[in-house]
């Protein structure tokens, strides 16, 4: 009966994450030149990783930045933004799990971040590239990966330092 309520509630979080991921995504959005946009659904993306763990965060920020490019009407990025947001809080915990026995828990946190932004980073640059099927374009949109990394990357230690690890029930670690 335990083992029932913690996995009932793990995917209640899970499906919240989801949705914050999704409103995170589209609430601020900088349109970019590559028709993409600079968005603060990173943040999400991380937090749920270190709030629900690698499977449960990836399928959130994967799942809750799909259609955040669904309502977006960035559909072409749809599929390639479940495979980098999930891979990203997949990552992303399986580094902080890593570093957290080496490191203070904020440390392990930007180091997760920072994998996971490079993650978003690379990834969305390849995709880039043979979408255009240019590396020109691939260059060119470089810059607007990397001040979305930078953001998702600084607002998802902040906010989770100040605010989640706060909060007992949802504090993972």
């Amino acid at each position: 009966m335990k083992s029932d309520n913690k996995k009932i509630r793990l995917l209640a979080l899970t499906g919240m994450l989801t949705a914050l991921t999704t409103v995170a995504t589209i609430a601020i959005r900088i349109p970019t030149a590559t028709k993409g946009y600079i968005n603060l659904g990173d943040t999400m993306v991380n937090m749920s990783a270190w709030i629900t763990g690698g499977l449960y965060g990836g399928i959130a920020g994967g799942i809750g930045s799909l259609l955040a490019d669904i309502i977006s009407g960035c559909y072409i990025y749809a599929p390639a933004t479940l495979v980098i947001k999930f891979f990203m809080a997949f990552c992303c915990y399986g580094v902080y799990k890593f570093c957290s026995g080496k490191f203070s828990p904020l440390t392990a946190r930007i180091i997760s971040a920072v994998v996971s932004e490079l993650i978003m980073i690379t990834g969305y640059d390849i995709f880039t590239g043979f979408m255009y099927n240019s590396v020109y374009s691939a260059m060119t949109a470089l810059p607007e990966f990397v001040v979305q990394g930078i953001a998702g990357g600084t607002f998802s230690v902040i906010l989770y330092e100040c605010i989640i690890k706060r909060i007992p029930v949802l504090k993972k670690h």
